[in-house]
């Protein structure tokens, strides 16, 4: 096989990475990775294109993700209903009205066997935006894969299982946060030893932006997050040079061109200064790998079709700052889950920028700018004084706790709205440029009669089940809860006798308390 040739339409050739004439000293793929993780980056492989994807019952998202795989894309990414994200079984009378709308329904191990029914897991990666409940569909998904036959040490994915966030940003979480810190630390100490390649927490500045955050505050408040968390396995006794390998981040991709690829750029240089600083000496250790997601509250009910053009604009942005991993959001987000039609435009968006735009023939294109460069330093600057602030304040469970992230955002959040009230912030098709009719598209929905479905199949899954070890096994997590054992084990065994999602999370529940 002769070697690629990389080269413009004109038959320019294009090298692996370009410098300043007087050298510029950083390269790709070294110490503080500012230019990229990778020596080569995309030149190598490009980004896994994931479609974020989950409704409904697991029979109905496993045809979608056999639909996606068959487009093309290479790694699946699991949305979760809410019940299944704070720990409610289906047939929960607070569960109604929520089954199986924003994302799948997950009662028991059940349910997964369904969801990845003729999909290999030793195959694919998968990512599972899950934070509560992350160590119970971990056990699901690690249960499967013994069924399968897969070999545990080589099954590759990530749970997000970033709580802290939750207590910030968005609210899913149960139980203190000191309990759920000690079920995070679990999780790394058991993959670490058991699924080494599994990235064990994703964290998550997503959310964080949604919430209305600025591009500094999503920056430093993940960042300050990611210090917590490193600290809190240090002090379980992990080896930061073999657990920080396996965390990785998940950010957000917003309008502003410039400034993404500059944050981008600033949390590599950050995240590898901090990693150093509490001890990392292995390059691997120091690597911040992070997968990004198109804006979701910048896509607009108004004019929807739009939204193409914003999610292509962010996508090609977070392409340019190095992400490993992308998710496209579909142009019909505002309104609904994505019809079929508008996931493939999505992933057609990151298809075509990876194979026609040719900004993936060289790596970190716009180093050397004066304006990319100096806005890199510049987030960084400014996202360091609020790192400082937290770490004066005992780091990010204390500053959650006393309400400062929450109170920073819901600030900004504030300030954003008042700019486009006002008209001093554009939105097209929104405060400019405005159709007097709303555009017809067609829109996906979720029956509700889903929770009958599933309320089905948890009565016949308890009347089939071994009830006295399904007992037995919860007996058992509920005295380890209380001791200071690793409960993955734990779980892992409830979840194989068929326990509910709901069982196992009350089982914790009376154990820890709820926040």
């Amino acid at each position: 096989m002769s070697e690629k040739k990389f080269a413009t339409t004109s038959g320019i050739e294009i090298k692996e990475v370009y410098c300043k004439p007087s050298g510029m000293n950083e390269l790709p793929g070294e110490f503080p990775f500012t230019r990229g993780i990778q020596k080569d980056m995309y030149r190598g492989k490009p980004w896994t294109m994931r479609q974020y994807a989950g409704f409904s019952t697991a029979e109905e998202s496993n045809k979608r993700y056999h639909y996606l795989l068959g487009q093309g894309t290479m790694g699946l990414s699991v949305a979760f209903d809410l019940p299944t994200q704070i720990g409610y079984d289906s047939d929960h009378e607070l569960s109604e009205g929520e089954v199986g709308k924003v994302g799948v329904a997950i009662d028991s191990l059940q349910d997964i066997e369904i969801l990845f029914d003729g999909i290999e897991l030793k195959n694919i990666t998968t990512s599972m935006t899950i934070n509560a409940t992350a160590p119970i569909l971990l056990a699901m998904y690690i249960a499967l894969a013994k069924k399968q036959g897969a070999d545990l040490t080589q099954i590759s994915g990530t749970i997000q299982n970033d709580i802290l966030k939750e207590y910030a940003a968005r609210g899913t979480h149960i139980y203190p946060p000191e309990a759920s810190m000690r079920l995070i630390t679990d999780v790394f100490e058991y993959c670490s030893k058991e699924v080494p390649k599994w990235n064990t927490i994703s964290i998550s500045g997503y959310h964080i932006r949604e919430a209305g955050s600025t591009a500094v505050q999503e920056l430093a408040f993940t960042l300050a997050n990611g210090k917590t968390y490193l600290k809190a396995a240090l002090q379980k006794g992990l080896d930061i040079n073999v657990f920080a390998k396996r965390l990785s981040f998940f950010f957000n991709c917003h309008n502003n061109f410039f400034e993404e690829i500059a944050k981008f750029r600033a949390a590599r240089r950050m995240w590898a200064h901090i990693t150093k600083e509490l001890g990392a000496t292995d390059a691997g250790a120091q690597k911040l790998r992070f997968h990004t997601q198109t804006g979701g509250s910048t896509l607009t009910a108004q004019q929807p079709m739009n939204n193409i053009v914003r999610v292509s604009n962010q996508a090609l942005a977070a392409v340019l700052g190095g992400t490993q991993s992308l998710h496209t959001n579909g142009y019909d987000e505002a309104i609904s889950l994505p019809t079929e039609a508008a996931a493939k435009i999505a992933l057609r968006t990151q298809q075509i920028i990876a194979f026609e735009s040719g900004v993936t023939d060289t790596v970190d294109p716009l180093a050397g700018s004066y304006f990319i460069e100096a806005l890199t330093d510049e987030l960084e600057e400014a996202a360091q004084v609020y790192i400082d602030k937290i770490d004066a304040m005992g780091g990010s469970v204390k500053a959650i706790e006393q309400d400062y992230i929450q109170q920073e955002i819901a600030s900004s959040a504030y300030e954003y709205q008042n700019q486009i009230e006002s008209g001093e912030k554009v939105l097209v098709g929104v405060n400019k440029f405005t159709e007097p009719e709303p555009s017809a598209i067609n829109v996906f929905r979720v029956d509700d009669s889903i929770r009958i479905k599933q309320t089905e199949k948890i009565n016949a899954l308890k009347a089939s089940r071994n009830n006295v070890v399904v007992k037995a096994n919860l007996e058992k997590l509920s005295e380890a809860a209380r001791s200071k054992e690793n409960l993955m084990p734990y779980i892992l065994n409830a979840v194989e006798g068929y326990a509910t999602l709901g069982e196992i999370s009350d089982t914790l529940r009376h154990v820890f308390g709820e926040y």
